[in-house]
């Protein structure tokens, strides 16, 4: 019997935030970023995902992030490169830039606006997988793209010899369990909501691929570690303790909040590409206290 492959990473990997200097990609900051969460214990790095607010960077400036990340890291952790698209051609040539410029990884989201039927998703995917040098993580996250993979179509990609994982973003516990319970070990399950994982772990899950731990990366990759250590209480008083975080970076649209609060704890430049742009200042405030109350802050 064959056994199934290894996830490409347990634990939580950052998805990193992207940040900008007067309208172009501000790749010092960026360096810092990708040692700093390392350094913080991430166990992988998303770069030009959701977070890394993808829509708006040219497939070259999406290959230059990756490649910057992969050299930063030098091998400390997976590099998994965004690489999704609503043309699968596209999606496809973008698969194969971001392996060229050396990521370990893809995560590649369901084909969006396009609302495939399950046939068509399952064509997609196959498609970007046969065109990508590297494993392949779908990213299902329906309030963006109008459509949620279906448990039937999970269970025939976690066939597939290089698609190995699939970031459930949909907010759905009982989705993920019969994600899990359909594929286990040929399709391990990352949490995509923060606020979910250690729910999703004490499922099975594989990890999450975590927003917060942009500000807050050790503690993420502590709540995980712990938890595989059979340590569940603590990693449950751990997941609690910074739940207020978690649902704070949420509550706009990603990755406004956390970009914001980058911002006030002196990282990067508060700076968005339309039509993504800044918090109200009664809403800044209330993450500004937050984030002083956990001590992220000064002032």
């Amino acid at each position: 019997m064959n056994q199934s492959p290894s996830p490409i990473f347990r634990g939580s990997a950052t998805a990193l935030i992207t940040p900008f200097l007067d309208g172009k990609i501000d790749f010092d900051c960026f360096e810092n970023l990708v040692d700093s969460n390392i350094r913080g214990g991430a166990d992988a790095l998303v770069i030009a995902g959701t977070t890394g607010e993808a829509s708006t960077l040219s497939e070259d400036e999406q290959a230059a992030l990756c490649a910057c990340a992969v050299q930063v890291a030098d091998g400390r952790v997976p590099i998994i490169g965004g690489a999704g698209s609503s043309d699968t051609a596209h999606a496809c040539a973008l698969a194969r830039t971001m392996c060229r410029a050396g990521c370990d990884a893809l995560l590649c989201v369901t084909p969006y606006y396009n609302k495939a039927t399950p046939r068509g998703m399952e064509l997609h995917f196959c498609a970007i997988a046969e065109a990508s040098e590297k494993p392949v993580i779908l990213y299902n996250v329906p309030a963006r793209t109008g459509c949620s993979l279906p448990v039937s179509v999970c269970k025939a990609l976690s066939a597939h010899p290089n698609i190995r994982g699939i970031k459930e973003a949909s907010g759905d516990v009982g989705l993920a369990a019969r994600i899990i319970a359909a594929c286990g070990d040929d399709l391990p399950l990352y949490a995509g909501c923060d606020n979910l994982t250690l729910p999703l772990l004490s499922l099975g899950a594989a990890g999450v691929i975590s927003v917060v731990g942009n500000i807050i990366p050790s503690v993420m990759h502590a709540i995980c570690h712990t938890y595989f250590a059979g340590q569940h209480e603590k990693a449950a008083r751990a997941h609690l303790g910074v739940l207020a975080l978690m649902d704070a970076s949420m509550a706009q649209v990603n990755p406004v909040p956390i970009k914001t609060a980058l911002a006030m704890m002196g990282v990067c430049r508060e700076e968005f590409r339309l039509p993504l742009c800044p918090m109200l200042p009664g809403e800044k405030r209330v993450l500004g206290e937050l984030l002083r109350a956990y001590g992220l802050t000064e002032s």
